[in-house]
């Protein structure tokens, strides 16, 4: 049995803004193709990941963000890789979002979240997430 790769550290950005957070749909021909996901992006080698995060959404959504808090990462293994997922609560400081990379962005509400088809990774970050935010206003 091959063993799978695992791809590293990746990070993720949840963006909020008046009571909703940022999604992004992945473009067909991709991996998860067509599955809604937390914008980020892969950590490179000798950057740290609250570094990665920042380029990864200047780059994919051409925006800068104040990051507020790092939430638990989450370890998964895909069926062809593994990866480290590591989130991060943000608030956006400077630009509007553009789909650079994906094919659409939604801002959503925790509740609409059960509506969107995510990967398995971000499944235990929405759910702490919304453990979170469930006393808070924002």
């Amino acid at each position: 049995m091959k063993a799978r790769p695992h791809i590293g550290d990746v990070v993720c950005a949840i963006i909020e803004r008046n009571g909703r957070f940022l999604i992004a749909r992945r473009p067909e021909g991709k991996t998860l193709a067509l599955k809604w996901e937390f914008p980020g992006g892969k950590v490179e080698s000798g950057e740290s990941p609250r570094d990665a995060l920042h380029r990864e959404l200047a780059e994919e959504l051409g925006i800068v963000v104040e990051i507020l808090q790092r939430l638990s990462p989450v370890v998964y293994s895909y069926s062809d890789f593994s990866l480290r997922l590591i989130p991060y609560r943000c608030l956006i400081v400077s630009g509007e979002p553009v789909p650079v990379e994906h094919t659409a962005l939604e801002w959503i509400s925790v509740d609409d979240a059960v509506f969107y088809d995510f990967p398995e990774a971000d499944i235990p970050i929405l759910e702490e997430y919304r453990m979170l935010v469930s006393g808070e206003s924002f």
